[in-house]
């Protein structure tokens, strides 16, 4: 029998793409015991008790059309099935799994709007690996897109939206995260978000960005992520059927296979870093809200935490994904190298904002470059602005300049004005050793935004029926091959809101569903009696689970080498070919090396990252040409026919024969 940590590994060897409609990131933050302490505090309740007596003969004949056999998505042979005949035989009992209405993953923009919608239906837990306000949300800077000004149209941000994403996205996505714009901005607003007024028409202050063509950016002065995050956190801690789970950490999904071969997804595992006891949360409707994957990077502009947990959890759940290749290097991340500016814990990006500003660009040469790149100069869109910075990059080295960086300018700008405008940049560009209204800024090109994911529709609702995707763990079509600036937390809050009506269809049908959730909550049940003796453990022992075993940080490393050298800004066939194979024999091994006391926090997000790697380098060799984020030398040009999204049917990832090993291809 395949062993069950192995299976993804052999999944990936033989999955197919078809086409369709500066932060060192290999430091962790170790939270210490009085964090942890702190943190419960937040955490209000104890698991949510949600037993529910439904009548026989409904759950007979739902029994009767529907043969369910519940299983953790990761375990996609019989292992689970073996081991829990096991615990049977040996009368092995465990505390029932939690049920819950609707349960969240992440606590960013995407997943608390969407819990705060839903716990106007039923109760929501929301799980969260750290504290809850940690995620890329609470970083982002400029603000968020939408059409306000009477001097604006809905079809100008649409077309501004397709211009961006290099005519891939989704024509029915963009238009309508461009028609609900203005009603999500009223929606943040009613949750108590504070966004910066023009002083002189009491109005909504509106800011450009590079690629918009209308001044549409609302913002809170420049930490516009941090004061939305304030605000629906405050809203949904107030919530009274809304609990917080923080430190604990999704594993996997759990799914349900029907008579009919498809799946449906009932919940997820669960992990306490606090204790490393592990649950089940038995749900209603799942939304994976959990953020993207900037550490498959050596630098990236997003927090620790972004280890494309959501994305990974999915794929093992049978979830299509969609548009991996692209991913989104910021232009314009502070540099912190050898002759930068000063280095400390959290990445830091120098926002979009600041050239919508009027900021410039100068390379080693002291040379204002855009001009050769693109006739917008630096309002272009971030892939042509990035793509320029590691062009200019590499031409001063090869004329004999020391060059690792370019730098961004406003020294020609009043400085009251620039401190006025970006106050919070000021301040922490002075903290480490730079005045943003006289010295350049050393800026470089880091992971930023991965503008693929979990595929959706136009409600948030993944392959699998009862699992939702939303914010940067999903690819809703939106961002095509790449994101326009501000548009991402303009598509959380639309997409969030259209997964809760879409839940709460389920939600209502809930009855009939009822058998599923009850097989699927026994199985959980057995398999959480296999893991009783971590309860009596040591507590030395499990506080463990925070301790990165040896093995994982050189491999991390490794895969950020790997994948920045195969996926990052300049890409080429047959690089991608070798980094493939590195990457699968690499998981194999971590998969390997992750059983027993190594299944730790570590170990589970490097193989979240590996997985997610896996993902973006399959699409990025399917892809014949050049088109957005995704730039080949080997295929330097636009094609029309490849003109469609690329999908990953990971379905086919398990239903092949493990002995099948097909090359990669287009379909």
């Amino acid at each position: 029998m395949m062993a069950a940590s192995s299976s993804v590994a052999a999944a990936f060897a033989r999955a197919p793409a078809r086409g369709g409609s500066p932060r060192d990131s290999s430091s962790r933050r170790e939270p210490t015991r009085p964090h942890y302490a702190a943190a419960s505090r937040s955490i209000r309740g104890a698991p949510i008790p949600r037993a529910r007596t439904r009548a026989s003969k409904l759950r007979s004949a739902a029994r009767r059309d529907t043969a369910v056999r519940a299983v953790i998505a990761t375990d996609v042979d019989r292992e689970i099935e073996r081991d829990a005949r096991d615990a049977d035989a040996r009368g092995a009992d465990a505390a029932p799994p939690n049920r819950v209405d609707f349960l969240v993953i992440g606590s960013g923009i995407a997943g608390l709007t969407y819990a705060l919608e839903a716990a106007e239906l039923g109760d929501v837990a929301i799980v969260t690996k750290d504290v809850a306000y940690m995620g890329s949300t609470h970083y982002a800077q400029g603000g968020i897109s939408a059409v306000i000004s009477l001097d604006d149209t809905v079809e100008e941000h649409v077309r501004d939206t397709q211009v961006a994403g290099d005519h891939l996205c989704d024509e029915d996505a963009v238009k309508v995260v461009c028609d609900e714009g203005k009603d999500a901005i009223e929606k943040l607003i009613e949750f108590g978000t504070k966004f910066t007024m023009n002083e002189q028409t009491g109005d909504l202050h509106l800011a450009r960005e590079g690629g918009h063509s209308k001044h549409r950016i609302v913002h809170a002065a420049d930490m516009t992520g941090k004061e939305i995050e304030r605000a629906l956190l405050e809203s949904a801690r107030a919530h009274p059927r809304v609990t917080f789970y923080e430190f604990h950490v999704a594993t996997d999904l759990i799914t349900a296979e029907t008579r009919d071969g498809s799946f449906k997804c009932v919940g997820a595992e669960i992990i306490d870093r606090r204790s490393g006891a592990r649950t089940s949360f038995i749900s209603c409707a799942t939304m994976l809200a959990s953020g993207g994957a900037g550490q498959l990077f050596p630098s990236t502009t997003n927090p620790g935490v972004s280890t494309g947990d959501g994305v990974a959890m999915a794929v093992r759940a049978r979830a299509d994904v969609a548009n991996m290749e692209f991913y989104q290097f910021h232009p314009t991340s502070l540099y912190t190298g050898p002759g930068g500016a000063a280095k400390n814990e959290n990445a830091f990006l120098v926002t979009e904002a600041v050239r919508g500003h009027g900021g410039r660009l100068f390379n080693a040469a002291g040379e204002r470059f855009m001009e050769r790149y693109d006739e917008r100069l630096e309002l272009a869109p971030r892939d042509v602005v990035a793509r320029a910075i590691d062009c200019e990059i590499k031409s001063a080295r090869e004329a004999g300049y020391e060059a690792a960086c370019v730098y961004l300018s406003v020294a020609h700008l009043p400085a009251d004005d620039v401190l006025k405008n970006f106050p919070g940049i000021a301040a922490e560009l002075a903290e480490r050793g730079v005045d943003m209204t006289s010295d350049k800024i050393p800026v470089v090109p880091a992971a930023h935004y991965l503008c693929g994911g979990v595929s959706t529709d136009l409600n948030g609702q993944t392959s699998v029926e009862g699992l939702f995707a939303c914010g940067e763990t999903a690819c809703t079509g939106v961002h095509g091959a790449n994101r326009l600036a501000s548009n991402s937390l303009l598509e959380a809050v639309v997409f969030a809101n259209r997964a809760v009506k879409a839940s709460g269809v389920r939600f209502a049908g809930r009855d009939a569903l009822e058998p599923v959730f009850e097989q699927a909550a026994e199985a959980a049940r057995k398999r959480a009696a296999l893991r009783m003796n971590a309860a009596k453990k040591d507590v030395d022992e499990i506080a463990a689970f925070d301790e990165p075993p040896e093995w994982t940080s050189a491999m991390r490393a490794e895969v950020q080498r790997v994948m920045w050298n195969a996926a990052g800004i300049v890409r080429d066939t047959e690089t991608l070919k070798e980094a493939t194979t590195k990457m699968e024999s690499m998981l194999e091994e971590c998969e390997e090396k992750s059983r027993g006391a190594d299944a730790r926090l570590a170990s589970i997000e490097l193989r979240n990252l590996l997985t997610v790697g896996l993902c973006t380098l399959r699409c990025a060799a399917s892809r014949k040409e050049s088109r957005g984020l995704h730039y080949n030398v080997d295929y330097p040009e636009r094609v029309e026919t490849e003109r469609k999204p690329t999908r990953l049917d990971t379905a086919s990832m398990w239903n092949a024969p493990s002995s099948v090993h097909p090359a990669l291809g287009a379909r």
